[in-house]
């Protein structure tokens, strides 16, 4: 189905919708390989797989928030950056605890995973996805008035 019947079929505002779900999974996407370095780099340096992780994911979040904030959702407010970042953060904890938990499950009860972390930081990501976009989109990058 071409995607101009597609859109026309869903309407403007479920298009729009879509248009911005892909724009996060693109960033996201960019996340989960900046996530994957930095955890490798930890690890390198001796911080180990859990405090790893933890750096890893804060780094791939604040450059996501960057991303999103100018690309994803270009409408949204940009006053108060860091409030807005701040805001990401804490939003995005309940994707966190779904990627952590996931990425701690994985890893600890499964050596491959254990052995190669990427596979836990690829599960996490995946399973907290929807989350974070819906609860990024209704709190952090609500258009400007």
């Amino acid at each position: 189905m071409p995607i101009a019947l597609l859109a026309s079929r869903l309407g403007p505002e479920r298009t729009a919708l879509l248009g911005q779900l892909f724009r996060f999974g693109v960033v996201g996407t960019m996340g989960f390989v900046i996530d994957t370095a930095t955890l490798y780099a930890a690890i390198s340096l001796g911080a180990g797989l859990y405090l790893g992780r933890v750096l890893s994911y804060v780094t791939a979040a604040s450059a996501n928030w960057a991303v999103n904030r100018t690309w994803t959702f270009s409408e949204a407010d940009r006053s108060a950056k860091g409030r807005q970042w701040m805001m990401f953060l804490l939003v995005n904890l309940v994707g966190f605890a779904v990627n952590y938990g996931t990425y701690t499950a994985l890893v600890s009860s499964w050596p491959l995973a254990a052995a190669y972390p990427v596979i836990g930081v690829a599960a996490g990501s995946l399973a907290g996805l929807g989350g974070n976009f819906f609860l990024s989109r209704r709190f952090v990058f609500k258009a400007a008035a």
